[in-house]
């Protein structure tokens, strides 16, 4: 009998596209998910009228909300233009940088652009942590970028990815984020991809921890009243929640876990279009072929749309509508981004097929 490939032929339109808008940074993070940063613009990029071109079809297709990463998006001469144009086409705007380059003014001609919302990293309490994973004296220009978009009147996120070294930090970050009017922040569990891959063995959470964590996140975040928290790249919270308010079964509910060709996509400096930015993957080149096309007609996005698909323990699990399971660790560990997710110690209560 042969496996049905497709669940829908009409997919949801998608919700956020994070566009590395350029490979050219200025820091060197061991945990980057990159190994070919720059240290200049690259001629494979996306050209400015490309750009707009993409920004077209994204606004003629739902309004997603439009995250403008890298690299550092701030190396990009033209990522202010990029995001004015986007705004003037009602797409919501978002930036994501390490805060380095942010000066007062910077801050404000981003604000002026029409980005409304930012995301810095900071991957521990103290300079110590931090500047050990981004380099001495990041954490300080960090914190002042930080403040810079705060006062020009953006919303900014902290971006916290963890790690052996720096897991002990975790209650100490949100008191952190607190205390510098944070509207999130966000714990990012560790993908081995790009730099990630090196340290992947001595920094990577065990799956015993991950559940620690992710139930330790899930208790503050009904606490937590001044600031948005968030497990991310963490699919299987959404089965601890699921647990731990004692609702036996997700059967029936969106997915919430791994939404990786689902709600969100990723596009590269080059144009290629990724399920996220941690699976090497490509649907498509937005270069070659309209974005709108490549989402709705992409047999990659529409495997990752079908849970009946999920292999290993994660297609018999109870939980894998609301969850799914990461698929980039998944291909890291197994070579397929629909094998079963490794960092995950839940043992499923159904049966294989």
């Amino acid at each position: 009998m042969n496996t049905i490939m497709f669940k829908s032929s009409v997919p949801s339109p998608v919700r956020r596209v994070y566009w590395e808008t350029t490979a050219a940074c200025n820091l060197r993070c061991l945990h980057c998910r990159r190994i070919d940063l720059l240290n200049q613009v690259s001629p494979e990029e996306i050209t400015t009228q490309q750009s707009f071109a993409l920004i077209d079809d994204l606004a003629a297709g739902g309004k997603p909300v439009l995250i403008l990463s890298g690299g550092e998006p701030l190396y990009r001469k033209d990522i202010l233009q990029i995001a004015a144009y986007a705004s003037s086409k009602k797409l919501p705007v978002a930036l994501s940088t390490n805060g380095t380059l942010v000066t007062s003014q910077k801050a404000k001609e981003i604000r002026e652009s029409g980005i409304y919302y930012a995301s810095i990293s900071l991957d521990g309490v103290t300079a110590g942590t931090h500047d050990t994973f981004r380099g001495h004296g990041n954490f300080e220009r960090a914190l002042k970028g930080f403040f810079h978009l705060k006062n020009a009147g953006l919303k900014v996120q902290i971006n916290f990815t963890l790690t052996k070294m720096n897991v002990q930090e975790v209650p100490l970050m949100v008191e952190l984020g607190r205390s510098l009017g944070a509207a999130a922040l966000y714990f990012f569990l560790l993908v081995p991809v790009g730099c990630g891959v090196q340290i992947a063995d001595s920094q990577m959470l065990s799956s015993g921890e991950v559940e620690e964590w992710l139930r330790w996140i899930y208790v503050k975040q009904q606490e937590e009243k001044s600031m948005e928290l968030r497990a991310i790249c963490a699919p299987h919270f959404y089965r601890i929640a699921a647990e731990m308010k004692e609702t036996q079964s997700a059967n029936g509910q969106k997915r919430l876990g791994c939404l990786a060709g689902i709600d969100i996509c990723f596009i590269s400096h080059k144009g290629d279009v990724f399920p996220c930015g941690y699976l090497p993957l490509s649907a498509g080149n937005v270069k070659e072929k309209p974005f709108s096309e490549i989402w709705k007609d992409s047999t990659l996005f529409q495997r990752l749309r079908n849970e009946e698909l999920l292999a290993g323990k994660c297609g018999h699990c109870q939980f894998k509508t609301v969850c799914g399971g990461c698929r980039a660790r998944a291909y890291y560990q197994h070579g397929s981004e629909l094998a079963e997710e490794p960092y995950c110690s839940y043992v499923p209560t159904l049966s294989p097929l």
